[in-house]
This record gives C-alpha cells, structure tokens and sequence, in this order.
C-alpha cells in the first residue's frame, strides 16, 4: 500500500518487526499502525465490551482503537498506540482484548447480546439477587475489565525524572508552535519548545501546502535548524505535556526509549516537571467523526488521518477510498488522493452547496447511513434526496470538522466556550495563569492564520517578560475560510459509534436522557462516553451534542464536560520514577554513619534514616550490657549522640510567629530571641500530631525540629497551612534537616566538653535551660541549644553537615577523655522513657493532649489547629486511657510494649481491656524494669497494682501505676 513518490520516509531503510506472530516489513521513522496499513493489515484491535472489530481511527495520540502491548514478559507495556509507538528492528507488539486470536475472538459473542447490554445496564442487572454480587458478578467482572494486561513481574525498566526552568514553553511544534518559538528565541528568551511527535512539523508534514516560497516540510525544517542552533532554544521531541500545575508549573512525560531496540540501561521515559514564566499553547485540533450505523468497521478513519498516512508516511490506508465530510477541509483529502494516484470512489458531502470537483464525483447533500464488511470495510450505503445507493470501497475517510485541542487549559476546572461558526468549542481566556492559546487550539484553522497567531502571542509573552520582540516577517501561506455545517450522527437504525473505544453508541446517549441522566457529567457517567485512555478526544463533543439535541437545548446549555490531566496516559513509574528499591525506602545515612561503623555499632532504621542502636564495648556480649553502661555513662560522666535526624525546619517572615501559635498549641509570639520553647501540634481532628522544640534565632527567624519519623508530615502540614489556609501570610519555609550535623551533647561533664571545643568558653549563668545562639566550634561557626531529651545538663551542638564527621570523631575522643563516649538509640530510649518524655510510640495518632497529661499546653488566649475539635466531650472524658508510669511489683519482673492492662482481679479479656503499654525499658539507674502506658482514669489510680497481660508472648506481670516522670521528677539536673 506504499504509494511511489510520496511520504517523508528514507525507502532505502527497511525495518523488520512483528505483529501477532507475524513477521513484517516497514521503514524507519514509521509507526506501527503506518507500517501495518502498509502491509495491508486494518484489523488492529477490538472493542472493549462488545469486542467488535477495529482498524486504526486516527494518527495520533488520540487514538481509540489501535490499542496493542509492546514486548513479552516483564518489559510487557499493554495499551500501546499503534498510531505512536514507533516501529524498530525486533519490535514484537501483539493485539489485546482477544481470544484466542484477533481474527477469530469467541469474546465477540458479547455483540449479539448487544441488545441486553445498553447503557446503564450493569446499575439494573447486578443488583439481584444481592447474594450473587460477590460470588457470581464482582468475579466476572473483574475477569472481563480492562483492556491489556500487565505482565505480573517486577518491572524491569528505568524511569527518570527532571526538572526544567524556562521564559517561556510552547506546547506543540505546528506553524504557531514553530512560529512562537522562533519570534521568543530570537529575542533572546529561554525558550523550551514541546511536541509529543518524534518529528516536529504538526500539520505541515501532513499538507502539501506552501509556506512562503517552499513546501511546508521544508520550511518547517529551517526553522527547526535555526533553533536547533540558538544556545537559549530547547527542542523536546517526543515530549507530551500532560498537566499544567500551579504557579506555572507543568507535567511533561519524555519518551526516551520506546523507539530503540537497545537502551543500553538508560531510561524508558523521563517525566519533567518545567518550571515557564510564560507559555503558549499551540497544540492544534483533532478532527472527529460523524456517526452512522456501523460506522466503527476496520477502514472507516478521519479523513486529515488518511491524509498524514498519504503525505507524511507514503501509505494509502485503501485501494478505493470514499470521503465523506460536512466541510471544505475533507474535499482537501479527496485532492491529495487523487494527486497521489489512488482511485477516489467519491466525496459525500451532506452541504447542499457543497463545491464540486472535476477529478471525483461529488455527492451533494448526500450522508453515508450504513457500511458493510465485518473484519474491513467492503462497500457504503449512501442517502440522498434521490434515495439509497451503494458504493464499493474499502477506506472511508470522514471528517464531522475540527475540534481545539484545548484540554490543557480546561485541567484548573475552567469551561471551554462554544463558537457556532466553526462548530467547536475554544479556550476560555485566563484559564491557566500566563497561558495563553494560539492557532488551530485556538479555533484558527488555516496555516496562515497560525502563523500569524503563534508570532502574536511570542509577543504579547515577550512583552510580558520585559523583553522587545525582534522584527520576525509572517510567511505567507494557506489562508482559506473555514466553512462547515455541522452533522453528528445520521438518523436511522441501527448501531451508530460515538466512543469506539467504550463501545458507547447515539442510542445509548439519547437512552441516558431519557432516563432523565441529562447533565453533561451524569450522562457520561452513566453510558461511559469519554472515559476510555482516549479521555473521549474523538467523541466527547459529538456526544454533547447528540445529547443536546435530544433534550431540546443548544451546545453551549448543554455544556462540556471536564477534562483531568494527563493529557494522554502516563505510566505510574514515570510518574514515581526514582520510587522503586531504595528509591521507595532509601538508606539515609548520617555524617556519623561511617564513624559509627568503624566502632562496630550495628544500625537500626528509624524514620528511614539509619541510626546505631548501641555501641558495643571489649568483653559486652549482649546489647543490654552495653546500653546499660551508656545509660550509665551518661547519668555520671558524659555522652554524645547524633540527633541530626530531628527534622528542622526553618521558618521565615514577619508572620512566622503567627504561624507557629496557629499550628502549636501553646503560644510563641511571646518567645523571646535566644530562647527555645517545646511545643504541641494537633491535628485538625483534635488528635496530637508532633511535638518538638522551637528555637527564635532572629526576630524573623525560628528553627522548629520535629521527630525523625514525623519531619515530612509535619513539612506537609505547614505547607498546607501556608497555601490552603492562610496564603495571605508572609511567611517562608524551608526543610533544612540535612544541611545541619547535630549532636547532643549530654551528662555531668556536657559543659566541660563543650569549653574545651568552643572558641568562647561557657561561663557560669550563660545558656540557661532552654536557650540558643550561635558559636564559634573551634573556627567553625555552628548553633548551640540547651536542651534535654535525656533529663541531664546537656545540649545540642550544630554545625554544618560537611563539619558533621569531623566534629562527632572529636565530641567522642573528648567524652571518652572524661570518662564517657557516643551513645545509641537504645540507651537514648532508656533515658527518655525514665524521664517520662513521649516519642511516637505514646503520639501513634489515637491520643490527645488530655490523654498525655499537657493538657494546660492547649492554650485559652488564641487558635490554633484542632482547638475546636480537641474539646469533644468524648475526648475529655475521665474514662478515657491516659498516660501513667509502670513498675513490676510481682514475681515476674518483665513488662512488655504492645502488652494489654487489666484489673488486678479481671479475667484478661476485650471487654475488661483498661489499656496498654506503649514503651518499656530496664533502667540501669532504677534497677528494675520500667513502661509507659494508657490506662483509663491512669492518673487518679496513682500506687494501684494492674495486671499486664502479653497474650502473644503469654507473659503475664503485676505492675504498680505511678507517675510517668521516673527520675528526678523535679527537673533540677537538667535545668542546674
């Protein structure tokens, strides 16, 4: 089906590959449903409910029908488009939704009960009997959804991921897109030009229309070269933009390795985030089909598709082709058919002033009302005023008019306007902040008329940007008016196809009216028009107004339904690219990781990171013995920790403050400069979210650290703050947890440590509990907090995360020079839960300030975040398990975290359940085995004995309720 003299392709470079088993021939730069049509192959695939047959619709992403799976094993990609996915040697693609084979699907049975299986008709038939949903129906369902199947391996692929700044990004490589790029790069912007096609040019490598003095192609390829050549011009190709975000930000997916046969390792696609100033979008229009009994058969396509087959591909999609339009553009296809050699059976146009021709009949105010042919079409019924009359052919070009492909600026919930003079719906101006529209997107439908589009809105961008626009001349080229008369569907009986994909017919859209699903949104819901890959690019309008027709209202009462990014699939790992393996759960490691293992201390996850669990000392054979000596080592002499795993996050701006009362309980406007004060965050339910400290380094300036495994959520919960409650604050943030080393530094000899290392000693009555400041660690500037998470005269030393190893090698030497050294997670937990302090073993999202004991923390003078719902009356009641301290009095000495409490005297049992034991720890310093837990009305059954029941370990102890504070409950070590 290769036409001579005609197509973009180099002839002399064949390309072997295989479809279904079959071994084919095609040439480079061809896609896979090019390269079939030029084999002579149209039965690409099958529908998705009816599993009727299906040939390629169009020639671009907006494909429905060619849906095919590219690869074997777990490089399997089902619901690939043939009419995008490029052929190279060794490609192995197959049909899907099928069995056993595309010729001959026995699933294809489905369209004889055609008539039982309308829209809507799984609401009425799978509601009885009630009890065969789950055994019988949810079953066969889940057996017969979707269309390809994932292979059920590991991927096997990379993905990557990126990000890119510009001036400004211009979606779409046609004439405007072309246009806008030169004007821009010209001048100088920072330009990133987008197009998802591997080959730039839009329409123009489609036409055979002039621009200025050469063909389009050609001049499509100079100004591809000079940009190519401009230092400040990014060419993307094969690049889709998918989404635009906030604050000019867009999604764009990169297809690096779908057209090689070996990668090499490298990625299958990359996903951009690009970061415009300005954009323009110049994605051109999609032409749609007019709907007619039978109109889905192999062989029916839009006709401007058979036109990019013929002069961008060099393929006739038939021997006889038949066109049939409601506009002048379809008599162009007709023309360069004929042009090309291949026999025209005739145009049908339904205008009665359609304009006729001399090189093909012409069958005016005429509609093509059925087709024949089961696996391609074979011959057309036409209707005219003269009657019936059948016409042999075997490739139905059709072309219903041109729809703007206007998606992108519909995704921040902004409605398209309709334009009754070209029968389609625009762009509503301002629907995405700095974009802007410009040619065919646009509802500008002739090449001219690009052109000049694409060359004004570079320049009303430029302007926007400060920057002068340089003198660029408009070629000339195709300026014919776009003239149509709109026809959607043609009355009669039987099946006419809006959405090929969902198998949605007129019938089923005039049934959901009827059954009063009137509403743009209930009727697409209801009969699934528009919800395939497609998202409904070839069929959505005609459908509205099949609908709109049907209930007696225009197109634009009737309205549009909305569009959602992606603009055309994006696969999950491109979008989580970097998410898999480590890239889901990464070693982070600390400045003291390498130190820690040279000392042999083994590394426990917390939070992700990785933090020593204990260091273990010459002749220790048991963890315990050496976390008991670190405990030890700490409450006599002195010990070092890497706390850089706090997460801290700084906070900046004249309404920080008023920040940090809001998402705090207690208030810290009043916090004065080198002070730092704890703090209590709820959540907007009334539960504890976090806590941690807060430290005023400036008097715009706050340091907030939080738990290790709660720094991203409470990041999160700020942003939130910031852009969704109170975006009229000024006030910024930033997470600078791993920019800063920092070590507690805690024991009777801390200070005599740290004046040892400090280029200005601490004298007696500097740095009082609970202040902070910067100093100056042997040159090195750092920030000192005197602070305690382990109940001793301790701080917290910070420095630059490139000092962190350097410092903490030095902090250890010195410790063990006085009798101590470095201290893991193990004895850290030891000395926080004989203080009685909560970590997220007590803060596990079930428990409230009340349940904690601080509820004085929940301030009466201001608001903060869950205020209201924090005075329920259900989590202030007295029953409720709150927090108490535990100790063995029994024969059996153990107490075990996750363990139930109960009665001395109750059978252990739920219904007798009174609480539970969220922390435990032997203490060194007690002599005897420790806990924090939850036990109803806990703090007025201080000296009560209760029964700790372990169910899962049968352990069973008598433990003594008492306060949860352990030692030095006044505080005096820590604060003298």
């Amino acid at each position: 089906m290769r036409i001579a003299g005609k197509g973009l392709l180099d002839r002399s470079k064949p390309v072997a590959f295989r479809f279904d088993g079959v071994r084919y021939e095609g040439l480079e730069g061809d896609t896979l449903a090019s390269a079939l049509l030029a084999n002579g192959v149209r039965l690409m695939g099958r529908s998705f409910k009816y599993h009727r047959p299906r040939g390629v619709l169009s020639a671009g992403s907006e494909e429905p029908n060619a849906l095919v799976t590219i690869g074997r094993g777990a490089d399997r990609i089902p619901n690939t488009r043939a009419t995008v996915q490029e052929i190279f040697s060794g490609l192995d693609a197959v049909s899907q939704n099928r069995w056993p084979s595309l010729a001959v699907d026995l699933l294809g049975l489905n369209d004889l009960a055609a008539p039982f299986l309308g829209a809507g008709f799984y609401y009425k038939t799978f509601m009885w009997p009630a009890a065969f949903w789950e055994k019988l129906y949810e079953p066969a369902i889940r057996r017969a959804a979707g269309l390809g199947a994932l292979s059920g391996q590991a991927d096997g692929d990379v993905y990557d991921r990126a990000y890119a700044f510009c001036d400004l990004l211009v979606i779409g490589a046609g004439p405007a897109g072309l246009m806008a790029a030169l004007v821009a790069g010209r001048a100088g912007a920072d330009v990133i030009l987008a197009d998802e096609d591997a080959r730039m040019g839009g329409r123009l490598l489609s036409e055979t229309g002039a621009v200025g003095e050469e063909a389009g192609v050609s001049w499509a390829g100079e100004v591809l070269a000079e940009l190519e050549s401009l230092p400040n011009v990014r060419l993307m190709r094969r690049t889709t933009v998918v989404g635009p975000y906030d604050q000019g930000t867009f999604g764009a997916l990169e297809r690096l390795g779908h057209h090689l046969p070996h990668r090499g390792g490298g990625p299958l696609e990359c996903f951009w985030r690009i970061v415009a100033r300005r954009s323009i979008l110049a994605a051109g229009a999609l032409e749609r089909p007019i709907a007619f009994r039978d109109n889905d058969r192999p062989g029916i396509m839009t006709a401007g598709a058979v036109r990019s087959y013929l002069n961008r591909w060099g393929v006739s999609p038939g021997r006889a082709v038949t066109v049939f339009g409601n506009n002048d553009d379809a008599h162009r296809t007709a023309r360069d058919l004929v042009d090309a050699g291949v026999h025209v059976a005739g145009l049908i146009d339904s205008r009665h002033d359609a304009p006729q021709s001399d090189l093909f009949p012409v069958y005016r105010g005429a509609q093509v009302c059925g087709s024949a042919g089961r696996r391609g079409l074979e011959n057309i019924t036409i209707r005219s005023i003269a009657g019936e009359d059948r016409l042999q052919t075997d490739c139905l070009a059709v072309s219903g008019g041109w729809n703007p492909s206007l998606h992108l600026t519909c995704h921040m919930n902004t409605r398209p306007h309709w334009r009754e003079d070209i029968a389609a719906f625009v762009p509503a101006p301002g629907a995405v902040p700095g974009l802007s529209a410009a040619g065919a997107c646009n509802g500008t439908f002739s090449t001219a008329g690009c052109l000049r589009e694409g060359a004004a809105a570079a320049r009303a961008a430029l302007e926007d940007l400060g920057r002068t626009a340089p003198p660029v001349v408009v070629p000339e080229a195709e300026d014919d008016p776009y003239r149509i008369t709109p026809l959607w569907a043609v009355a009669g009986r039987g099946r006419a196809w809006l959405d090929f994909q969902n198998d949605v017919t007129v019938k089923d859209v005039k049934q959901a009216a009827a059954e009063n699903f009137r509403s743009v949104e209930h009727m697409k819901r209801y009969t699934t028009q528009g919800m395939a890959t497609d998202q409904g690019k070839s069929s959505n309008v005609a459908a509205l107004a099949v609908l709109a027709d049907v209930t007696g209202r225009s197109i634009p009462e009737t309205g549009a339904t909305g569009f959602r990014p992606p603009y055309s699939p994006v696969a999950i790992a491109a979008l989580g690219a970097g998410g898999s393996g480590k890239g889901f759960a990464p070693e982070r490691q600390t400045t003291s990781h390498a130190a820690s293992l040279d000392r042999g201390a083994p590394m426990i996850e917390a939070g992700l990171w990785y933090r020593p669990s204990f260091f273990p000392a010459p002749g220790e054979k048991t963890w315990r013995q050496s976390c008991d000596r670190e405990v030890r080592m700490v409450r006599e002499a002195v010990g070092i920790c890497d706390v850089s795993t706090l997460g801290k996050i700084d906070i900046q701006g004249p309404d920080a403050a008023r920040l940090l009362d809001f998402v705090y309980t207690n208030g810290f406007g009043s916090l004065q400069v080198g002070r730092v004060r704890y703090g209590l965050m709820l959540r907007e339910d009334g539960y504890v979210m976090d806590d941690g400290t807060t430290a005023r380094l400036a008097d715009q300036q706050y340091l907030m650290t939080t738990t290790t495994a709660a720094a991203g959520d409470v990041m999160r919960h700020l942003e939130f703050v910031t852009q969704g409650l109170h975006p009229d604050w000024d006030v910024r943030l930033i997470s600078v947890t791993e920019q800063w080393a920092q070590f507690a530094v805690a024991g009777p000899w801390a200070r005599a440590l740290l004046n040892g290392l400090l280029d200005a000693p601490l004298a007696d009555g500097d740095w009082p509990f609970m202040a902070c400041g910067e100093v100056s660690v042997m040159g090195v500037a750092g920030r000192l907090f005197r602070i305690s998470f382990s109940g001793e005269h301790a701080y917290e030393l910070a420095v630059p995360a490139r000092y962190g190893e350097a410092l903490f090698r030095e902090l250890v030497a010195r410790a063990e020079g006085l009798g101590g050294g470095p201290y893991g997670m193990e004895a850290l937990n030891v000395l926080r839960i004989e203080k009685g302090l909560i970590t997220h073993a007590e803060i596990d999202g079930r428990t409230t300030a009340f349940d904690l004991g601080l509820g004085r923390m929940l301030s009466s003078k201001k608001d903060f975040i869950g205020k209201t719902l924090a005075q329920r009356p259900g989590l202030l009641a007295a029953d409720r398990q709150r927090l108490v301290g535990l100790k063995p009095v029994g024969a059996v000495k153990l107490i075990t975290a996750g363990a139930h409490l109960f009665a001395a005297e109750a059978e252990p049992l739920r219904a007798n359940d009174q609480g539970w034991v969220s922390s435990t720890a032997f203490s060194p310093t007690l002599g005897h085995q420790i806990a924090l837990g939850f036990l109803s009305r806990g703090p007025e059954r201080l000296g009560e004995v209760v029964k700790m029941v372990d169910h899962l370990r049968g352990v069973e102890t008598l433990c003594e309720v008492v306060a949860p504070v352990f030692f030095d409950p006044e505080g005096g070590r820590a604060r003298g």
